[in-house]
């Protein structure tokens, strides 16, 4: 059996002025070469993960060549986004 990890739940600040906690992990993301140190959020019931715009923007990718739409659901239900593959 392998030995398991834990990871602290982070404090996270929303924009709603509500503080939660979640549990997030290091990762690195990479592209073409690029690679970016961030942390993940665990959400084990998700079918997508979602890349932030902002990090999106520093691995390189250009959202207006991106075509592939995805339909988000619930709170993100609101937001364009995309389908991109990253390293990691």
């Amino acid at each position: 059996m392998l030995d398991g990890q834990k990871f602290p739940y982070k404090i996270i600040d929303t924009s709603s002025s509500m503080v939660d906690r979640m549990p997030c992990v290091p990762i690195t993301l990479g592209l073409n070469g690029c690679s970016l140190n961030t942390e993940g959020l665990i959400d084990t019931g998700a079918s997508v993960n979602v890349l932030p715009y902002e990090l999106g923007l520093q691995l390189g990718f250009i959202w207006e060549n991106e075509n592939l739409s995805v339909i988000l659901t619930g709170n993100l239900a609101h937001c364009q986004a995309r389908a991109v593959v990253v390293e990691g």
